[in-house]
């Protein structure tokens, strides 16, 4: 039986083989998880469809088509054909047991020693040694606890200088790098992965092909903030997930864009297409970089099916276990740059959609209520929007809308 690339998306043409996760001519069940597979938007996971001996044809590393063979199955084998093979690699080590008189007590600490190795990923040994890092040191995220690549850490923790002893300062010591040595000594050139290179791809577009146009304003979040404090212990109760911002501004982007459907559209060669459903992509940050997996028909969610599904979506973004459907066919895009404590930024479109709406950080600042300076946590928001499909007076007025539902969350319950 052959193992094929699947198809995972009528734009993807190709994948890299992140790691096979058994080896070749190993036994495998059926079921049994085969590789990992690294697309430019999500992985994938293969697993056998049938019981036999597997052979590997595509090693870690190669960019492989879809629907090529990269390995097969022979089902005919047996599975005790497996300790056969188990028992024709004992022999070496009986030969060197002869050679070397190695005792009982040797053989059991090298086979306690390499139990006790963490798994990893091919690379991770490589890059870890040139980072002066021990391997088996690092938490893995992977599988199983497994070490992968993103999981390394940028350098080594400094040593404690307390265990060695210190040395009298020598005026006459040569600094460690002479000025002016070779640079690329220090430089370390690292190969972008798959998904980074089709964000840089996907970003450049933005800006090339699209009349981008951003237009500010901010929220005063007292009211939200009121409501969210008062509500959120009966909230957590009820529905065991917490109240956050985000379901407030997912639904009032919601509802605002049915008034607004230009913000809600997209170009299509000459045409717009008018979507007449809201799918609101929100923009995560992982290990593997940013993605934005989409909240279906947000308009018709409440608030505790949109907080689960938000925080679902991202623990799997983080783990790299979201489908390809998860991340496609968005109509409009949020991205919080608040939580990394952003005060003010343009976010760039996510083609082709036409428009996307950036939060950034609360703060206390002093505004004028009622001929009175008074003190208010306020957010700025960027609308950011494609000039050729979107005028000004759209963007404007829908950013207005949104800074309305926010500052008077009951005009967005009543949907007023």
């Amino acid at each position: 039986m052959e193992i094929k690339v699947p198809q995972v998306g009528e734009s993807i043409v190709e994948a890299e083989i992140a790691e096979w996760l058994k080896k070749d001519g190993d036994y495998v069940e059926k079921d049994d998880l085969l590789l990992e597979l690294e697309t430019e938007k999500v992985n994938v996971e293969l697993n056998a469809e049938a019981s036999g001996t597997l052979t590997i044809l595509a090693q870690d590393g190669e960019t492989v088509k879809i629907g090529a063979v990269i390995g097969r199955i022979d089902t005919s084998a047996q599975k005790t054909d497996r300790a056969q093979d188990a028992d024709s690699d004992k022999e070496p080590q009986q030969e060197e047991k002869t050679t070397d008189k190695e005792t009982p007590v040797g053989k059991e600490e090298k086979k306690e020693a390499k139990s006790s190795e963490k798994p990893m990923n091919p690379a991770v040994p490589k890059i870890a040694a040139e980072r002066g890092i021990d391997p088996q040191q690092i938490k893995g995220s992977g599988r199983d606890g497994r070490v992968l690549v993103d999981d390394i850490p940028a350098e080594a923790e400094q040593k404690d200088q307390s265990e060695e002893p210190q040395k009298p300062a020598d005026t006459k010591t040569q600094p460690a790098t002479k000025p002016g040595a070779d640079r690329t000594e220090r430089t370390e050139r690292v190969a972008m992965s798959r998904i980074r290179r089709k964000i840089a791809e996907h970003l450049l577009k933005a800006t090339q092909e699209t009349a981008m146009l951003t237009t500010f304003n901010d929220a005063d979040m007292s009211r939200v903030i009121a409501l969210r404090t008062s509500y959120k212990e009966a909230f957590l109760k009820k529905y065991d997930v917490p109240l956050g911002f985000m379901s407030f501004f997912v639904k009032a982007c919601a509802e605002a864009l049915k008034n607004y459907p230009e913000v809600n559209a997209s170009i299509d060669g000459s045409d717009i297409l008018y979507h007449h459903y809201r799918d609101i992509g929100v923009a995560v940050g992982s290990k593997r970089g940013l993605v934005v997996p989409v909240i279906r028909d947000a308009d018709h969610l409440r608030f505790d099916e949109i907080e689960t599904t938000i925080r679902d979506l991202a623990a799997r973004a983080d783990s790299g276990k979201l489908s390809l459907d998860e991340l496609e066919g968005g109509t409009f895009t949020i991205s919080n740059g608040g939580i990394y404590g952003s005060v003010l930024s343009t976010p760039l479109l996510n083609p082709p959609q036409s428009a996307i709406l950036g939060m950034h950080a609360i703060q206390e600042r002093a505004v004028v209520r009622d001929g009175e300076i008074v003190i208010r946590p306020i957010m700025n928001l960027a609308l950011s929007y494609d000039h050729r499909i979107i005028d000004g007076q759209q963007a404007v007025s829908f950013l207005k809308q949104v800074k309305t539902y926010i500052e008077a969350p009951e005009t967005l319950l009543l949907k007023l």
